[in-house]
């Protein structure tokens, strides 16, 4: 690896002695590193931990992931260590059991956003924002196998949430930077890097954290990291804002144990991750706290018009028992698919409709088909998934693969159900029986496009 000379030269005076254990680090692989979803995954992995989260683990090499059905369902989640540090800030200074409103900005692929939906309560709201479609798309493809039924995926500028201020409690913005911290993973964010770009990075940053800072309401949070290491797109940016905006710097708790570099500039605290003190990539992390009280605006007594649909009695009676606890869901229906939503988040949910972009919200459960409802993905890996509703089935490594490239298994019996196929007790998707025949409805878009090995392995780790 054969750095950019300035970049060499700034983390010289930057690391000072340190430079030379920093460098060789980045000539070591990278470690790999997942996060356990605990409404899917009970029980205590045999790995070791990554210390500042409670669902993160390391694993001794990397596995092929796309071989593991587990990944497809939802059960877990290949995230880079050092960004699950994010856990950190929430618990020490958000209250995570109260009714939140909480925006992921930058949200794709979805690692941030499916470990916010972990942490936050079952009656809180996460809307998780990707600027780029197609990366939106992914977005709500993670965040709909993680299955936590909370969450709206938008497609907007930040520069659109200025539609909704004081919206909401909590913002995360992932800013997108010059990735410094990503060299050893990516080469090429070693290839694109230099001093002007950086400059851009930190320019465009300010940019989207004045468009969304109106949408943050008096006294909320607002939780800052790059994955890069230099002091304009980092603690420069933020004693900015707070400078701005008269903001509240907050600092948290380190154990000394992490390896964690705490910083400070102009009064404004960070949280650096060097791969020579810590298990994991380049990471900064900074929180501050909107000036101001918050006042609940009164409720209009004018009857609303809501842009969101309610499903039908009947639709809604056919569907009910597909969930757990059915009545803390408000049944809505949107063309064809009727979804479920949090009953206490529909008129938030709704009024994100009015003012953002919607491609994904809640769990979508079925498709109206005539008189006839077809499950959809999303239900069969839903947390709130009532498995005795439908006829399931059990795959071994094989079949669930072959399942998964959407290619055609075999199933005994004769019948014309549904049927919910699964792995190790984690639902994958959805096949109709047919007589003796069985219909593959995995997503195609979705699909495993590998070629299978002839030996196939599979790992438990004690989960």
């Amino acid at each position: 690896m054969e750095l950019p000379q300035s970049f060499v030269e700034r983390m010289k005076g930057q690391l000072g002695a340190d430079y030379t254990r920093f460098e060789t680090a980045l000539q070591q692989p990278a470690p790999v590193s997942i996060r356990l979803n605990k409404n899917k995954l009970q029980g205590q992995p045999n790995l070791p931990r990554v210390p500042w989260t409670e669902t993160g683990y390391y694993l001794p090499s990397r596995p092929q992931f796309t071989l593991d059905p587990r990944l497809h369902a939802g059960a877990y989640y290949v995230q880079e260590a050092s960004s699950m540090f994010l856990e950190q800030a929430l618990r020490q200074h958000v209250d995570l059991s109260q009714s939140l409103r909480v925006l992921d900005l930058c949200g794709a692929p979805g690692g941030k956003s499916t470990h916010i939906s972990s942490l936050i309560s079952p009656d809180s709201l996460l809307v998780a924002n990707e600027v780029i479609r197609i990366r939106a798309s992914i977005l709500a493809e993670n965040v709909t196998k993680w299955g936590s039924g909370n969450v709206v995926v938008t497609n907007n500028d930040p520069r659109d949430f200025g539609r909704l201020p004081e919206f909401f409690d909590v913002m995360v913005v992932d800013a997108p930077c010059s990735g410094e911290g990503m060299f050893r993973k990516d080469p090429q964010a070693m290839n694109e890097w230099s001093d002007e770009n950086v400059n851009l990075c930190a320019q465009r940053q300010q940019r989207i954290l004045m468009d969304v800072w109106e949408a943050l309401r008096p006294g909320g949070i607002l939780i800052y990291s790059t994955c890069t290491w230099n002091l304009a797109e980092n603690e420069k940016n933020i004693a900015w804002l707070a400078d701005q905006e008269n903001a509240q710097p907050l600092s948290l708790t380190l154990d000394p144990a992490w390896g964690v570099e705490a910083t400070s500039l102009d009064g404004v605290s960070g949280y650096r991750f060097y791969p020579h003190q810590v298990q994991g990539e380049g990471f900064f992390l900074s929180v501050i706290r909107k000036a101001g009280e918050y006042e609940e605006l009164q409720r209009s007594s004018k009857k609303k018009k809501y842009k969101l649909t309610h499903a039908g009695k009947k639709e809604q009676a056919m569907v009910s028992d597909w969930l757990l606890e059915p009545d803390r869901f408000a049944w809505v229906q949107y063309g064809e698919v009727i979804s479920a939503l949090p009953e206490n988040l529909f008129e938030e949910v709704d009024q994100l409709y009015q003012n953002l972009y919607v491609i994904y919200a809640g769990t979508e459960i079925a498709e109206a088909k005539g008189k006839k409802l077809k499950p959809l993905q999303a239900l069969a890996l839903s947390q709130h998934l009532n498995k005795a509703a439908f006829r399931t089935e059990e795959l071994d490594l094989e079949a669930a693969l072959r399942y998964l490239r959407k290619e055609d298994i075999g199933m005994s019996g004769n019948s014309n159900d549904w049927i919910l196929l699964q792995f190790e007790n984690q639902p994958l998707g959805w096949a109709k029986q047919v007589g003796n025949r069985l219909n593959n409805y995995y997503p195609k878009e979705w699909r495993i496009r590998m070629e299978l090995p002839q030996v196939l392995e599979f790992k438990s780790w004690g989960v």
